[in-house]
């Protein structure tokens, strides 16, 4: 019997969980769960006989190797910070990993030794990273099968509300980590390859920059470019490709109102502000205006980003709150982590609410003398606030890539991402069984 511990018990650990506790080779290994809240931990586990939650304080290192001593595959849901620690930790003990999360430059630098030691560590197995790189393979392995050649790849995904839920301006409450959410796009320049040319977008128009995405039955997005897209031109075997573009999703008007507090710094973690304890909403917003004696922190706000009387944006910064003299109440932060405590206030997820998680790609490709264009999307809806769309599609799938590695089917070693077929083939067949999957549009461009 294999032994399975899972580190950190967050938002997307109850379909980890589910999955591991409930699926038919379950009495293949033991399940351990561990986290410092130690009653959402037993709310998590309850009901699952074979399931058992420790409460330990994961940032100790000495305890989480401790805890790495007792698996055969560890899968880490702790803060991605975190990852590379917990696979130094792996390494040494010769254990097995899994995370959601994107493999960074730390972790990519063990994997000669993963590989000696005839290890996996299995990383980007979420959503977004994950079910988008899985979906993406197969499409691409089935066109060059059929001989055609790829010349443009366009993906996009974002976690919003569901039309279901009541309505808000923003059309959006958070599902997901909230600092990433306000620090999206912050580490640097995004880039892309669009037509053959390269293409670098800085934060301070990144969201003035945005594409439209229309999908059947749930009409338009509007999305915005992602991180650097031509890092997965080789890991998708692209190479030469014209066009590599992937982005996040919103509903249309998000991006121009969320770039006002790029364009105030409200977004700025370098530093920390003074008198926050003392701050208002209004005040917070207010110190990144001019000084005038008369004039309103709404009028100064309009003239200052040349933002109509009328717009709905107004409307959007009106319903946050923005303006009211409602204390801070934090004693001190920069203005991103001010910002986020605001916006938590009105974003966070209430138990009338839904969200919907929602994935699409493009690909134009020719074959046999003609063009053709496959559009394919994933919309993926949650059942109440707690049980998450966003949660169900990032735990669910890094628990099939758990099982494939405690049940030994997984043949590659090293510091993976689920592109190879003995990895994405078996767990989107798997999804599609649990309702996650994808519709394909096919038209034909030219003979």
């Amino acid at each position: 019997m294999k032994s399975i511990v899972v580190l950190g018990a967050g938002r997307s650990t109850p379909a980890l969980i589910e999955y591991l506790a409930t699926h038919a080779d379950a009495p293949h290994w033991s399940l351990h769960v561990v986290d410092l809240d130690a009653r959402s931990l037993a709310a998590k586990c309850e009901g699952y006989a074979h399931v058992i939650p420790v409460s330990a304080d994961l940032s100790q290192a000495e305890i989480r190797s401790e805890w790495i001593s007792k698996a055969d595959v560890v899968v880490s849901m702790l803060p991605a910070f975190m990852h590379p620690e917990v696979a130094k930790e792996c390494l040494r003990q010769g254990k097995h990993m899994v995370t959601a999360s994107y493999a960074s430059p730390e972790m990519k630098a063990l994997d000669e030794e993963a590989k000696a030691k005839g290890l996996i560590f299995l990383n980007e197995c979420g959503v977004d990273p994950g079910i988008d790189h899985m979906s993406t393979m197969e499409i691409i392995e089935k066109i060059r099968a059929q001989g055609g050649e790829i010349t443009s790849y366009e993906s996009f995904c974002g976690g919003i509300l569901a039309p279901e839920s009541p309505s808000n301006p923003w059309q959006y409450k958070f599902t997901w980590n909230p600092r990433n959410v306000v620090m999206a796009g912050a580490g640097g320049a995004v880039k892309f390859i669009q037509e053959g040319l390269y293409k670098f977008i800085p934060y301070h128009k990144l969201f003035r920059r945005t594409e439209f995405v229309s999908i059947p039955g749930y009409g338009r997005f509007e999305g915005y470019a992602n991180r650097d897209s031509l890092k997965y031109i080789s890991e998708y075997g692209l190479d030469g490709i014209p066009t590599m573009y992937r982005g996040t999703l919103r509903r249309p008007g998000f991006c121009r109102a969320w770039d006002v507090f790029v364009q105030l710094g409200a977004t700025d973690d370098s530093y920390h502000m003074e008198g926050v304890a003392s701050l208002t909403h209004r005040s917070f917003i207010n110190s990144f205006l001019a000084y005038h004696a008369s004039d309103s922190v709404e009028l100064k706000l309009m003239h200052y980003l040349q933002i109509p009387q009328d717009s709905e944006m107004m409307e959007m910064f009106e319903w946050l709150g923005l303006f009211d003299h409602e204390p801070i109440g934090l004693e001190q932060g920069s203005p991103a982590q001010i910002l986020q405590h605001i916006l938590e206030k009105k974003w966070t997820m209430q138990a009338e609410d839904t969200d919907m998680l929602v994935m699409w790609h493009r690909l134009f490709y020719q074959q046999n003398g003609a063009e053709f264009r496959l559009e394919s999307s994933m919309v993926c809806k949650g059942k109440s606030a707690q049980n998450t769309a966003m949660a169900f599609t990032v735990g669910l799938p890094v628990a099939m890539a758990t099982r494939l590695v405690a049940l030994g089917q997984i043949q590659e070693k090293g510091v993976l991402l689920p592109m190879r077929k003995e990895v994405y083939a078996p767990i989107l067949r798997e999804l599609a069984d649990w309702g996650i999957r994808f519709d394909e549009r096919l038209t034909k461009l030219s003979d």
